[in-house]
């Protein structure tokens, strides 16, 4: 390969990273029907760039799902793998999983966001790997002692999907809002946390997609 051509490819890249980026911000922003040109705008690129990357709408909100799984999915192993017990690697990929808040978002307020999701497979796919991340690390921490043995990694799930919500407040509180809800659902999920939960634990199976 030419170094004319690695220059390119790397400016391609930038190019997809910066779309991406910029569609997250602006689908958390103005939801999933923000106008095209707005994405490239906050891109910085042409209109004609982002769809030569991203030929539809579609594309560009599996692409910002993926990216976004991806990122947690790799966050999580990394926690697995580099924090001195499964309850410091669950701590550690709540504390991240800021990450999947526009993903949350579409999927809640949008139909079509939703329905595009649920019938993507390498969507699926991704998201059914961080799925069993998440199970390993929660079946961990219980092993451990230091997680209550009375939940499923769909609980957690359910739960990070909560924390995770657009909050009906303004926008410089929203950070505030955000820890404080981490917080309390950490402490909920500690051993030796008050009260007996109804039903049985939740397993992440019995969470679809859509």
């Amino acid at each position: 390969m030419t170094e004319s051509q690695t220059r390119l490819r790397a400016d391609a890249r930038r190019n997809r990273d910066r779309i991406i980026a910029a569609a997250g911000e602006a689908f958390s922003d103005q939801g999933p029907d923000v106008p095209m040109e707005e994405i490239a705008r906050r891109a910085e690129v042409g209109v004609g760039t982002l769809y030569r990357r991203f030929p539809d709408r579609e594309a560009l909100i599996r692409a910002v799902a993926q990216e976004n799984f991806r990122r947690v999915l790799d966050d999580a192993r990394a926690a697995a793998a580099e924090e001195p017990t499964a309850w410091d690697a669950l701590v550690r990929v709540v504390d991240r999983s800021h990450r999947l808040r526009v993903t949350v978002q579409l999927a809640l307020v949008s139909d079509r966001a939703r329905q595009i999701l649920s019938e993507d497979p390498r969507t699926g796919g991704i998201r059914s790997e961080l799925m069993d991340e998440l199970t390993r690390i929660v079946e961990s921490a219980q092993a451990e002692g230091a997680m209550r043995p009375d939940v499923g990694a769909g609980d957690v799930a359910i739960l990070f999907s909560l924390v995770l919500r657009q909050p009906p407040v303004a926008r410089e509180s929203a950070a505030r809002v955000f820890d404080r809800a981490r917080a309390i659902m950490l402490d909920g999920l500690r051993a030796g946390a008050a009260g007996v939960l109804p039903g049985d634990p939740i397993r992440t199976g019995e969470l679809p997609l859509r």
